[in-house]
């Protein structure tokens, strides 16, 4: 088994980039791991789970969200600057085209 999660750690990529300030003890949760976890029972008398331990794993999954969903955002405003530069350089060469006379 431990073989197993070697690999798998091995395949996996940072997800931060190199301008995350991040301990290198951290690593973002990962669906399995989220899959597994479990909480301990509340002490004698209570039912439910610990509130406390719940609450942190929850703050845990809320940051490694705001982190992703601020990576697609990057991601999505790099993909339409890319496409507008592209757009502007094709309107430049149909233009520099038909000055010359060239057709298609």
């Amino acid at each position: 088994m431990r073989v197993f999660f070697r690999r798998t750690r091995s395949r996996l990529r940072w997800v931060h980039g190199p301008t995350c300030y991040r301990s290198a003890a951290y690593h973002p949760l990962r669906p399995w791991q989220v899959r597994e976890r479990r909480f301990r029972p509340t002490p004698l008398g209570r039912r439910g789970l610990d509130p406390r331990e719940v609450r942190e794993f929850l703050d845990q999954v809320a940051g490694d969200l705001a982190i992703v969903y601020d990576a697609l955002a990057q991601s999505r405003r790099e993909t339409d600057r890319v496409k507008d530069a592209l757009r502007r350089w094709q309107s430049e060469q149909a233009r520099a085209r038909a000055e010359r006379g060239e057709g298609r």
